[in-house]
């Protein structure tokens, strides 16, 4: 058992002394604290970590088209314009 580098022998040291200088009737309600202590920290640190997540994320939506079947008639909208522009510009040229 390895928790941050400290080791079984060294964690046990630290609870018997935690113990001596708190006593029994005080431990559990500080490992309650330190236990409530640590979650909210996770959670910010969770909340932080999605909101990095979604910065990086939003110019990567901004590139992207809102609707590909509207843009995708729209190409082939204008590649159909081009085609009759030069149909008509070589029938000009023919006559």
């Amino acid at each position: 058992m390895n928790i941050f580098g400290v080791g079984l022998p060294e964690v046990t040291v630290i609870l018997i002394l935690a113990l001596l200088i708190f006593g029994p009737k005080k431990l559990p309600e500080l490992g309650k604290q330190l236990g409530k202590t640590l979650k909210s920290l996770k959670k910010a640190s969770n909340e932080f970590q999605n909101e990095i997540d979604q910065v990086m994320n939003e110019p990567e939506k901004e590139d992207l088209p809102l609707n590909p079947q509207n843009n995708v008639k729209n190409e082939l909208d204008q590649i159909n314009k081009e085609i009759q522009d030069k149909d008509l510009s070589k029938s000009d040229n023919d006559d």
